[in-house]
């Protein structure tokens, strides 16, 4: 195989290294799946993607996510990320400010604001639903929130790309220090076909209005330190039980400290449409040279 370029991303980076890791082949036209799965499975990040010619007129480009155990149809950092590669490596050019991806959940709209190093990219997520709610929506779900006192909403299984349990927590600092029971949210991932569970507390910090912790067990990760698709759903949600709350318009995300991380998400929400953005830094840019099969 020729040599490609690739990128190693930073996204949704408050500060530096504080985003949630990305690795982007921005060339992978004569990749086949099984190069694909090795390549993702041997970087062993949340998620790997590759960049492709579109296969709809409407598409800017089209992309493909890979977990290092399979390929998935769409998540929230990786489209988020791709985007910015897209546009570093000038592979395509935003229209009225919009960049389209195709993925396998579709054509999705990327908003593109500002420039440079102030860019802003912000995804429109996939339509969602409540599936259920309440606290024993699941015989497993009251177990699995053992040792945290919910917040004001009940806890929900939401759809929508993906399907996550969400769960409000009475506040942030219980949040922050909550230490949960991953078997238990492994088990309740496996018996309801969801990734796991993200749990969210709202604050009164200056630079944040949520704060946001996800546990995808469901894939094999104990936590994520930013999850674009579950704040896609926690957004999602908040619009639906609280429509003309302080939160039904938009907010910032803080994610990712209690792991080490720093990651700040934008969720915009208007005309029924959930935004969810922020910043992505390029860490590493260099060429890829992978025979693997």
């Amino acid at each position: 195989m020729n040599p490609v370029r690739y990128m190693h991303l930073d996204v949704f980076a408050a500060s530096p290294g504080g985003g949630n890791h990305l690795g982007v082949v921005t060339d992978a036209a004569g990749w086949s799946d099984a190069q694909m799965q090795r390549y993702a499975r041997w970087t062993d990040l949340v998620e790997t993607t590759f960049l492709l010619p579109p296969d709809d007129p409407k598409a800017s480009y089209r992309v493909r996510i890979f977990t290092p155990q399979k390929e998935i149809a769409f998540a929230g950092h990786p489209s988020v990320g791709s985007a910015h590669a897209v546009l570093e490596c000038g592979l395509a050019t935003p229209k009225d400010d919009l960049l389209w991806q195709e993925c396998g959940a579709g054509v999705l709209p990327i908003r593109v604001e500002g420039s440079g190093a102030q860019r802003t990219l912000l995804l429109q997520s996939p339509a969602a639903r409540v599936v259920k709610t309440g606290l024993h929506a699941h015989p497993l779900l009251a177990p699995t929130l053992n040792g945290i006192s919910l917040g004001t909403l009940p806890p929900a299984l939401v759809d929508g790309g993906r399907r996550w349990w969400l769960a409000e927590c009475v506040d942030e600092a219980s949040l922050r220090t909550w230490k949960p029971d991953h078997s238990a949210i492994g088990a309740l991932a496996v018996a309801s076909g969801s990734m796991g569970l993200c749990a969210f507390a709202r604050s009164k910090h200056p630079d944040y209005q949520l704060v946001v912790r996800a546990f995808p067990s469901g894939v094999g990760i104990v936590e994520d330190p930013a999850s674009g698709a579950a704040n896609g759903l926690i957004a999602a949600y908040l619009a639906h039980a609280e429509p003309n709350g302080s939160l039904a318009q938009g907010y910032s995300v803080s994610q990712g400290r209690e792991m080490g991380h720093d990651a700040l998400l934008i969720a915009r929400i208007s005309d029924g449409n959930i935004w969810i953005g922020g910043r992505t830094n390029t860490v590493i840019d260099g060429t890829l040279q992978w025979n693997g099969v």
